[in-house]
């Protein structure tokens, strides 16, 4: 139970401090025990945030798989362009997509490789669903017969990541303009 609470405390401290930003001693003050009790249930910082990156991961494409599986009836259109607003709402109402993506984009130096390697697992994993559910929309006639589903899934990410970046560094009115600019342009140049 408690290294349940220690980590549903330290998620919420790196999502929104980062790795620098958070401290041990915050986080036990908070779950209410001494900071050397932490040490009881994980070996130090490193061995809580790699666990919580592990565990965001896993939650991030729960919720990916969750999505294309809730929307596979959907036209292509809607289901890519709700894919990209309901990420939106997650950053902003959920602190393991915040702490996910912080710590994609402002990854701890000496954790760097293994940060780096976790997230192409999950971006590797989203681009085989995104490939997946293009080619069903080719096969209907729903995509440009010029564009193959691999281009149209890797443009689908740029723009994925133009989200993210925004919703980082300018907030969520600045992400919806360039959701709504990008997905513009995305969406006319791949549709049939």
């Amino acid at each position: 139970m408690t290294a349940t609470r220690i980590k549903d405390v330290a998620l919420k401290y790196f999502a929104n401090h980062g790795y620098e930003g958070a401290s041990l001693a915050d986080i036990a003050e908070e779950v209410g025990i001494k900071k050397q009790s932490i040490y009881t249930h994980f070996k130090g910082k490193d061995e809580l945030f790699l666990v919580l990156l592990h565990d965001a991961i896993a939650k991030e494409l729960g919720f990916v798989t969750s999505y294309m599986d809730r929307h596979k009836a959907s036209s292509i259109e809607a289901l890519l362009y709700g894919f990209l607003s309901e990420y939106q709402a997650c950053y902003e109402n959920n602190d393991n997509t915040k702490f996910y993506l912080r710590t994609a984009y402002f990854p701890p130096t000496h954790l760097y490789e293994e940060i780096v390697k976790e997230g192409y697992r999950y971006l590797d994993t989203v681009e085989e669903l995104l490939v997946t559910v293009l080619d069903q929309a080719k096969a209907c006639g729903s995509i440009h017969a010029g564009i193959s589903s691999e281009t149209a899934a890797a443009a689908f990410l740029s723009v994925l990541d133009g989200l993210f970046v925004e919703l980082l560094f300018g907030g969520s009115e600045r992400a919806k303009k360039r959701l709504e600019a990008s997905w513009l342009v995305y969406w006319r140049g791949i549709r049939q």
